[in-house]
Protein backbone atom coordinates (compact mmCIF):
# COMPACT_ATOMS: atom_id res chain seq x y z
CA UNK A 1 0.00 0.00 0.00
CA UNK A 2 1.13 3.56 -0.68
CA UNK A 3 3.10 5.08 2.20
CA UNK A 4 1.22 8.38 2.02
CA UNK A 5 -2.13 6.63 2.42
CA UNK A 6 -0.78 4.62 5.36
CA UNK A 7 0.74 7.64 7.11
CA UNK A 8 -2.24 9.95 6.67
CA UNK A 9 -4.72 7.18 7.46
CA UNK A 10 -2.99 6.23 10.72
CA UNK A 11 -2.65 9.88 11.74
CA UNK A 12 -6.35 10.58 11.13
CA UNK A 13 -7.62 7.39 12.81
CA UNK A 14 -5.49 7.95 15.91
CA UNK A 15 -6.56 11.60 16.10
CA UNK A 16 -10.24 10.65 15.87
CA UNK A 17 -9.64 8.11 18.65
CA UNK A 18 -8.54 11.04 20.83
CA UNK A 19 -4.85 10.17 20.73
CA UNK A 20 -3.01 13.49 20.95
CA UNK A 21 -2.38 14.97 17.51
CA UNK A 22 1.38 15.24 18.09
CA UNK A 23 1.59 11.55 18.99
CA UNK A 24 -0.63 10.69 16.00
CA UNK A 25 1.64 12.66 13.66
CA UNK A 26 4.79 10.98 14.98
CA UNK A 27 3.33 7.46 14.74
CA UNK A 28 1.92 8.18 11.28
CA UNK A 29 5.28 9.54 10.12
CA UNK A 30 7.12 6.47 11.42
CA UNK A 31 4.66 4.12 9.74
CA UNK A 32 4.81 6.04 6.46
CA UNK A 33 8.60 6.24 6.47
CA UNK A 34 9.02 2.54 7.16
CA UNK A 35 6.40 1.67 4.53
CA UNK A 36 8.15 3.98 2.07
CA UNK A 37 11.47 2.18 2.51
CA UNK A 38 13.31 4.90 4.45
CA UNK A 39 14.08 2.60 7.39
CA UNK A 40 14.03 3.78 10.98
CA UNK A 41 17.14 5.96 10.68
CA UNK A 42 16.07 7.52 7.38
CA UNK A 43 12.60 8.22 8.74
CA UNK A 44 13.93 9.86 11.88
CA UNK A 45 16.46 11.89 9.88
CA UNK A 46 13.73 13.17 7.56
CA UNK A 47 11.41 13.89 10.50
CA UNK A 48 14.13 15.80 12.36
CA UNK A 49 15.02 17.73 9.20
CA UNK A 50 11.44 18.89 8.88
CA UNK A 51 11.07 19.98 12.50
CA UNK A 52 12.86 23.25 11.86
CA UNK A 53 10.19 24.24 9.35
CA UNK A 54 7.59 24.56 12.11
CA UNK A 55 9.82 26.28 14.67
CA UNK A 56 9.18 29.83 13.48
CA UNK A 57 5.41 29.35 13.52
CA UNK A 58 5.60 27.72 16.97
CA UNK A 59 7.57 30.67 18.37
CA UNK A 60 5.09 33.06 16.76
CA UNK A 61 2.22 31.31 18.51
CA UNK A 62 4.05 31.36 21.84
CA UNK A 63 4.51 35.14 21.62
CA UNK A 64 0.95 35.60 20.41
CA UNK A 65 -0.18 33.55 23.40
CA UNK A 66 1.65 35.89 25.76
CA UNK A 67 0.12 38.84 23.93
CA UNK A 68 -3.36 37.31 24.24
CA UNK A 69 -2.88 36.85 27.99
CA UNK A 70 -1.79 40.48 28.27
CA UNK A 71 -4.93 41.54 26.40
CA UNK A 72 -7.05 39.52 28.81
CA UNK A 73 -5.36 41.32 31.75
CA UNK A 74 -6.52 44.62 30.31
CA UNK A 75 -10.07 43.60 31.21
CA UNK A 76 -11.37 43.82 27.66
CA UNK A 77 -13.22 40.50 28.04
CA UNK A 78 -15.09 41.84 31.07
CA UNK A 79 -15.77 45.08 29.19
CA UNK A 80 -17.26 43.21 26.25
CA UNK A 81 -19.38 41.06 28.58
CA UNK A 82 -20.64 44.12 30.43
CA UNK A 83 -21.34 45.91 27.17
CA UNK A 84 -23.56 43.18 25.76
CA UNK A 85 -25.26 42.33 29.06
CA UNK A 86 -28.13 44.74 28.53
CA UNK A 87 -28.67 43.57 24.94
CA UNK A 88 -28.63 39.90 25.96
CA UNK A 89 -30.93 40.52 28.89
CA UNK A 90 -33.79 42.01 26.90
CA UNK A 91 -36.98 40.12 27.50
CA UNK A 92 -37.90 39.89 23.81
CA UNK A 93 -34.70 37.97 23.11
CA UNK A 94 -33.84 40.21 20.15
CA UNK A 95 -30.77 41.62 21.88
CA UNK A 96 -29.19 38.20 22.25
CA UNK A 97 -29.90 37.39 18.63
CA UNK A 98 -28.42 40.71 17.48
CA UNK A 99 -25.20 40.10 19.42
CA UNK A 100 -24.92 36.57 18.01
CA UNK A 101 -25.12 37.79 14.42
CA UNK A 102 -22.82 40.70 15.16
CA UNK A 103 -20.15 38.33 16.48
CA UNK A 104 -20.50 35.99 13.51
CA UNK A 105 -20.29 38.91 11.11
CA UNK A 106 -17.25 40.47 12.77
CA UNK A 107 -15.34 37.19 12.86
CA UNK A 108 -16.21 36.40 9.24
CA UNK A 109 -15.07 39.82 8.03
CA UNK A 110 -11.90 39.61 10.12
CA UNK A 111 -11.05 36.16 8.72
CA UNK A 112 -11.55 37.30 5.13
CA UNK A 113 -9.62 40.54 5.71
CA UNK A 114 -6.72 38.56 7.22
CA UNK A 115 -6.16 36.92 3.84
CA UNK A 116 -6.79 39.83 1.49
CA UNK A 117 -7.10 43.30 3.03
CA UNK A 118 -4.64 42.95 5.92
CA UNK A 119 -2.64 39.81 5.05
CA UNK A 120 -1.81 38.70 8.59
CA UNK A 121 -3.29 35.22 8.13
CA UNK A 122 -4.20 33.56 11.45
CA UNK A 123 -2.31 36.07 13.63
CA UNK A 124 -5.56 37.92 14.37
CA UNK A 125 -7.20 34.91 16.03
CA UNK A 126 -5.24 34.77 19.32
CA UNK A 127 -5.76 38.54 19.59
CA UNK A 128 -9.43 38.92 18.66
CA UNK A 129 -11.11 35.64 19.62
CA UNK A 130 -10.05 35.02 23.27
CA UNK A 131 -11.64 38.27 24.54
CA UNK A 132 -14.89 37.25 22.79
CA UNK A 133 -15.00 33.69 24.18
CA UNK A 134 -16.61 34.92 27.40
CA UNK A 135 -19.38 36.58 25.38
CA UNK A 136 -19.84 33.43 23.27
CA UNK A 137 -20.22 31.36 26.45
CA UNK A 138 -22.75 33.82 27.82
CA UNK A 139 -24.69 33.60 24.54
CA UNK A 140 -24.30 29.80 24.48
CA UNK A 141 -23.05 30.21 20.90
CA UNK A 142 -21.81 26.89 19.55
CA UNK A 143 -18.08 27.27 19.05
CA UNK A 144 -18.13 24.63 16.32
CA UNK A 145 -20.09 27.20 14.32
CA UNK A 146 -17.48 29.85 15.06
CA UNK A 147 -14.72 27.44 13.95
CA UNK A 148 -16.57 26.91 10.66
CA UNK A 149 -16.98 30.68 10.18
CA UNK A 150 -13.28 31.35 10.79
CA UNK A 151 -12.11 28.48 8.57
CA UNK A 152 -14.43 29.61 5.76
CA UNK A 153 -12.91 33.08 5.81
CA UNK A 154 -9.35 31.76 6.00
CA UNK A 155 -9.70 29.38 3.04
CA UNK A 156 -12.33 30.81 0.69
CA UNK A 157 -10.69 34.23 0.68
CA UNK A 158 -7.36 32.98 -0.66
CA UNK A 159 -8.83 30.39 -3.05
CA UNK A 160 -11.15 32.89 -4.78
CA UNK A 161 -10.04 36.51 -4.28
CA UNK A 162 -6.72 37.29 -6.03
CA UNK A 163 -5.54 39.85 -3.46
CA UNK A 164 -3.09 39.44 -0.57
CA UNK A 165 -2.53 35.76 0.18
CA UNK A 166 -5.11 35.07 -2.52
CA UNK A 167 -2.84 36.80 -5.00
CA UNK A 168 0.05 34.57 -3.94
CA UNK A 169 -2.00 31.36 -4.12
CA UNK A 170 -3.97 32.07 -7.30
CA UNK A 171 -1.40 33.97 -9.36
CA UNK A 172 1.99 32.74 -8.18
CA UNK A 173 1.31 29.23 -6.90
CA UNK A 174 -1.67 28.02 -8.98
CA UNK A 175 -1.16 29.82 -12.29
CA UNK A 176 2.61 29.55 -12.00
CA UNK A 177 2.51 25.80 -11.33
CA UNK A 178 0.10 24.92 -14.14
CA UNK A 179 2.04 27.07 -16.61
CA UNK A 180 5.30 25.31 -15.71
CA UNK A 181 3.48 22.02 -16.21
CA UNK A 182 2.62 22.87 -19.80
CA UNK A 183 -0.76 24.67 -19.71
CA UNK A 184 -1.26 27.88 -21.70
CA UNK A 185 -2.71 30.32 -19.16
CA UNK A 186 -3.25 33.22 -21.57
CA UNK A 187 -6.76 34.65 -21.15
CA UNK A 188 -7.68 32.38 -18.20
CA UNK A 189 -9.80 34.00 -15.48
CA UNK A 190 -8.71 32.43 -12.21
CA UNK A 191 -11.77 33.72 -10.34
CA UNK A 192 -14.03 32.07 -12.89
CA UNK A 193 -12.13 28.80 -12.47
CA UNK A 194 -12.49 28.83 -8.69
CA UNK A 195 -15.99 30.35 -8.57
CA UNK A 196 -17.94 27.06 -8.46
CA UNK A 197 -15.70 25.49 -5.77
CA UNK A 198 -16.01 28.70 -3.74
CA UNK A 199 -19.79 28.38 -4.05
CA UNK A 200 -19.45 24.93 -2.45
CA UNK A 201 -17.61 26.54 0.47
CA UNK A 202 -20.41 29.08 0.84
CA UNK A 203 -23.05 26.35 0.91
CA UNK A 204 -21.04 24.57 3.60
CA UNK A 205 -20.94 27.75 5.68
CA UNK A 206 -24.68 28.36 5.32
CA UNK A 207 -25.34 24.75 6.31
CA UNK A 208 -23.28 25.15 9.48
CA UNK A 209 -24.88 28.48 10.40
CA UNK A 210 -28.55 27.75 9.70
CA UNK A 211 -28.82 23.97 10.11
CA UNK A 212 -26.06 22.03 11.86
CA UNK A 213 -25.10 24.41 14.67
CA UNK A 214 -28.08 26.74 14.91
CA UNK A 215 -29.00 25.52 18.41
CA UNK A 216 -27.43 26.75 21.63
CA UNK A 217 -24.62 24.88 23.37
CA UNK A 218 -23.92 25.28 27.08
CA UNK A 219 -20.40 26.24 28.22
CA UNK A 220 -19.15 26.75 31.75
CA UNK A 221 -18.63 30.40 32.65
CA UNK A 222 -15.40 31.23 34.52
CA UNK A 223 -15.89 32.38 38.10
CA UNK A 224 -14.14 35.64 37.37
CA UNK A 225 -16.89 36.60 34.95
CA UNK A 226 -19.82 35.80 37.22
CA UNK A 227 -19.80 39.25 38.75
CA UNK A 228 -19.95 40.88 35.35
CA UNK A 229 -22.58 38.66 33.76
CA UNK A 230 -24.69 38.55 36.89
CA UNK A 231 -24.80 42.35 37.16
CA UNK A 232 -22.97 42.31 40.48
CA UNK A 233 -21.81 45.42 42.29
CA UNK A 234 -18.24 44.16 42.22
CA UNK A 235 -15.91 46.65 40.55
CA UNK A 236 -14.92 45.73 37.01
CA UNK A 237 -11.33 44.66 36.32
CA UNK A 238 -10.82 47.28 33.64
CA UNK A 239 -10.66 51.04 33.16
CA UNK A 240 -10.41 53.48 30.28
CA UNK A 241 -6.60 53.38 30.30
CA UNK A 242 -6.40 49.59 30.10
CA UNK A 243 -8.98 49.41 27.30
CA UNK A 244 -7.20 52.11 25.30
CA UNK A 245 -3.94 50.25 25.85
CA UNK A 246 -5.53 47.02 24.57
CA UNK A 247 -6.80 48.75 21.42
CA UNK A 248 -3.48 50.49 20.84
CA UNK A 249 -1.52 47.27 21.36
CA UNK A 250 -3.61 45.40 18.79
CA UNK A 251 -3.14 48.18 16.22
CA UNK A 252 0.60 48.31 16.88
CA UNK A 253 0.89 44.53 16.61
CA UNK A 254 -0.95 44.51 13.26
CA UNK A 255 0.97 47.44 11.78
CA UNK A 256 4.33 46.11 12.97
CA UNK A 257 3.65 42.68 11.52
CA UNK A 258 2.71 44.17 8.15
CA UNK A 259 5.83 46.34 8.20
CA UNK A 260 8.24 43.63 9.37
CA UNK A 261 6.40 40.71 7.75
CA UNK A 262 6.79 38.81 11.02
CA UNK A 263 4.19 37.62 13.54
CA UNK A 264 7.00 37.34 16.10
CA UNK A 265 7.99 41.02 15.86
CA UNK A 266 4.35 42.12 15.77
CA UNK A 267 3.39 40.22 18.91
CA UNK A 268 6.54 41.41 20.69
CA UNK A 269 5.79 45.05 19.81
CA UNK A 270 2.25 44.75 21.13
CA UNK A 271 3.45 43.13 24.35
CA UNK A 272 6.08 45.85 24.91
CA UNK A 273 3.39 48.52 24.39
CA UNK A 274 1.31 46.92 27.16
CA UNK A 275 4.32 47.11 29.49
CA UNK A 276 5.06 50.73 28.60
CA UNK A 277 1.43 51.66 29.28
CA UNK A 278 1.60 50.02 32.68
CA UNK A 279 -1.12 47.44 32.03
CA UNK A 280 1.50 44.74 32.41
CA UNK A 281 4.24 45.37 34.96
CA UNK A 282 7.79 44.42 34.06
CA UNK A 283 8.01 42.03 37.01
CA UNK A 284 4.90 40.23 35.71
CA UNK A 285 6.20 39.65 32.18
CA UNK A 286 7.92 36.36 33.03
CA UNK A 287 4.72 34.87 34.43
CA UNK A 288 2.68 36.18 31.48
CA UNK A 289 5.06 34.70 28.94
CA UNK A 290 4.94 31.37 30.74
CA UNK A 291 1.13 31.43 30.85
CA UNK A 292 0.87 32.42 27.19
CA UNK A 293 3.30 29.73 26.09
CA UNK A 294 1.36 27.12 28.03
CA UNK A 295 -1.83 28.25 26.30
CA UNK A 296 -0.26 27.95 22.85
CA UNK A 297 2.05 25.00 23.56
CA UNK A 298 -0.24 22.43 21.93
CA UNK A 299 -0.61 24.47 18.74
CA UNK A 300 3.13 25.06 18.53
CA UNK A 301 4.06 21.43 19.02
CA UNK A 302 1.47 20.32 16.46
CA UNK A 303 2.90 22.72 13.89
CA UNK A 304 6.44 21.47 14.56
CA UNK A 305 5.39 17.81 14.39
CA UNK A 306 3.36 18.50 11.23
CA UNK A 307 6.45 19.94 9.52
CA UNK A 308 8.36 16.76 10.36
CA UNK A 309 5.46 14.61 9.17
CA UNK A 310 5.31 16.46 5.84
CA UNK A 311 9.06 16.08 5.33
CA UNK A 312 8.83 12.30 5.82
CA UNK A 313 6.05 12.10 3.20
CA UNK A 314 8.17 14.02 0.74
CA UNK A 315 11.29 11.96 1.48
CA UNK A 316 9.53 8.67 0.71
CA UNK A 317 8.78 9.83 -2.84
CA UNK A 318 5.39 8.17 -2.43
CA UNK A 319 3.45 11.36 -3.12
CA UNK A 320 4.58 11.17 -6.74
CA UNK A 321 3.88 7.42 -6.76
CA UNK A 322 0.35 8.07 -5.53
CA UNK A 323 -0.25 10.63 -8.24
CA UNK A 324 1.21 8.31 -10.89
CA UNK A 325 -0.94 5.40 -9.69
CA UNK A 326 -4.08 7.50 -10.14
CA UNK A 327 -3.29 7.70 -13.85
CA UNK A 328 -3.74 3.93 -14.17
CA UNK A 329 -7.05 3.99 -12.32
CA UNK A 330 -8.51 6.78 -14.44
CA UNK A 331 -8.30 5.23 -17.87
CA UNK A 332 -10.12 7.43 -20.40
CA UNK A 333 -12.99 8.59 -18.15
CA UNK A 334 -13.13 12.34 -17.52
CA UNK A 335 -15.63 11.91 -14.67
CA UNK A 336 -13.48 9.33 -12.86
CA UNK A 337 -10.35 11.33 -13.62
CA UNK A 338 -11.70 14.52 -12.07
CA UNK A 339 -12.86 12.77 -8.90
CA UNK A 340 -9.61 10.81 -8.42
CA UNK A 341 -7.49 13.91 -8.89
CA UNK A 342 -9.56 15.74 -6.28
CA UNK A 343 -9.31 12.81 -3.85
CA UNK A 344 -5.54 12.62 -4.27
CA UNK A 345 -5.34 16.35 -3.59
CA UNK A 346 -7.44 15.89 -0.46
CA UNK A 347 -5.19 13.12 0.83
CA UNK A 348 -1.93 14.95 0.12
CA UNK A 349 -3.05 18.26 1.61
CA UNK A 350 -4.39 16.62 4.76
CA UNK A 351 -0.97 15.09 5.26
CA UNK A 352 1.15 18.11 4.38
CA UNK A 353 -1.28 20.59 5.94
CA UNK A 354 -0.75 23.32 3.32
CA UNK A 355 -2.50 23.89 0.01
CA UNK A 356 0.32 26.24 -1.00
CA UNK A 357 2.76 23.30 -0.78
CA UNK A 358 0.41 20.77 -2.40
CA UNK A 359 -0.33 22.55 -5.70
CA UNK A 360 3.25 22.48 -7.09
CA UNK A 361 3.48 18.74 -6.28
CA UNK A 362 0.25 17.63 -7.96
CA UNK A 363 0.29 20.08 -10.90
CA UNK A 364 3.26 18.30 -12.50
CA UNK A 365 1.15 15.18 -13.18
CA UNK A 366 -2.41 16.50 -13.10
CA UNK A 367 -1.96 19.09 -15.85
CA UNK A 368 -0.63 16.70 -18.56
CA UNK A 369 -3.17 14.04 -17.48
CA UNK A 370 -6.10 16.46 -17.61
CA UNK A 371 -4.97 17.74 -21.01
CA UNK A 372 -4.78 14.17 -22.28
CA UNK A 373 -8.32 13.49 -21.02
CA UNK A 374 -9.61 16.53 -22.92
CA UNK A 375 -10.40 18.95 -20.08
CA UNK A 376 -10.52 22.63 -21.02
CA UNK A 377 -7.76 24.93 -19.68
CA UNK A 378 -10.29 26.56 -17.31
CA UNK A 379 -11.39 23.17 -16.02
CA UNK A 380 -7.77 22.10 -15.49
CA UNK A 381 -7.12 25.27 -13.50
CA UNK A 382 -10.19 24.53 -11.38
CA UNK A 383 -9.19 20.89 -10.79
CA UNK A 384 -5.66 21.72 -9.64
CA UNK A 385 -6.77 24.68 -7.51
CA UNK A 386 -9.57 22.74 -5.83
CA UNK A 387 -7.38 19.66 -5.32
CA UNK A 388 -4.85 21.88 -3.56
CA UNK A 389 -7.41 23.64 -1.35
CA UNK A 390 -9.08 20.34 -0.41
CA UNK A 391 -7.87 19.12 2.95
CA UNK A 392 -6.79 22.55 4.21
CA UNK A 393 -10.05 22.45 6.16
CA UNK A 394 -10.39 19.30 8.20
CA UNK A 395 -6.66 18.58 8.55
CA UNK A 396 -5.42 18.29 12.15
CA UNK A 397 -2.13 19.85 11.05
CA UNK A 398 -3.49 22.78 9.00
CA UNK A 399 -3.15 26.32 10.29
CA UNK A 400 -6.71 26.91 9.03
CA UNK A 401 -7.92 24.56 11.80
CA UNK A 402 -5.16 25.14 14.36
CA UNK A 403 -5.78 28.89 14.26
CA UNK A 404 -9.47 28.72 15.26
CA UNK A 405 -8.69 26.18 17.98
CA UNK A 406 -5.99 28.42 19.44
CA UNK A 407 -8.56 31.13 20.11
CA UNK A 408 -11.64 29.09 20.96
CA UNK A 409 -9.91 26.71 23.38
CA UNK A 410 -8.55 29.41 25.65
CA UNK A 411 -10.70 28.07 28.51
CA UNK A 412 -10.21 24.38 27.66
CA UNK A 413 -13.77 23.83 26.40
CA UNK A 414 -13.07 23.40 22.67
CA UNK A 415 -11.57 20.15 21.38
CA UNK A 416 -9.32 20.54 18.35
CA UNK A 417 -10.34 17.32 16.60
CA UNK A 418 -14.05 17.02 17.36
CA UNK A 419 -14.93 20.72 17.59
CA UNK A 420 -12.78 22.12 14.75
CA UNK A 421 -11.33 19.41 12.50
CA UNK A 422 -14.38 17.18 12.08
CA UNK A 423 -16.93 20.04 11.63
CA UNK A 424 -14.78 21.83 9.05
CA UNK A 425 -14.03 18.59 7.18
CA UNK A 426 -17.73 17.76 6.87
CA UNK A 427 -18.91 21.24 5.94
CA UNK A 428 -16.13 22.20 3.52
CA UNK A 429 -14.26 19.21 2.10
CA UNK A 430 -17.40 17.34 1.08
CA UNK A 431 -18.92 20.38 -0.75
CA UNK A 432 -15.52 21.09 -2.32
CA UNK A 433 -15.35 17.56 -3.68
CA UNK A 434 -18.84 17.85 -5.15
CA UNK A 435 -18.56 21.37 -6.55
CA UNK A 436 -14.96 20.88 -7.68
CA UNK A 437 -16.11 17.86 -9.68
CA UNK A 438 -19.02 19.84 -11.14
CA UNK A 439 -16.64 22.65 -12.12
CA UNK A 440 -14.34 20.17 -13.87
CA UNK A 441 -17.23 18.75 -15.90
CA UNK A 442 -18.96 22.01 -16.93
CA UNK A 443 -16.14 24.51 -17.44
Amino acid sequence: MNAVIVAVGIMLVLSLCRVHVVVSLIIGALAGGLMGGLGMKGTLDAFNEGLGGGAQIALSYALLGAFAVAISKSGIADALAARVLKMIGREDGKGELAVKWMLIGVLLVAAIASQNLLPIHIAFIPLLVPPLVLVMSRLQLDRRLVACVLTFGLITAYMFLPVGFGGIFLKNVLLGSVEKSGLDIQGLNVMQAMGIPALGMLIGLLTAVFITYRKKRVYALPEASVSVTANSETAPSYNAKSLLAAGGAVVIAFVTQLWADSMIIGALAGFVFFSVMGVVRWKETDDLFTEGMKMMAMIGFIMIAAAGFAQVLKATGEVQTLVDASVEWIGESKAIGAMLMLLVGLLVTMGIGSSFSTVPIIAVIFVPLAMQLGFSPLAILSIVGTAGALGDAGSPASDSTLGPTSGLNIDGQHNHIWDTVVPTFIHYNIPLLVFGWIAAMVL
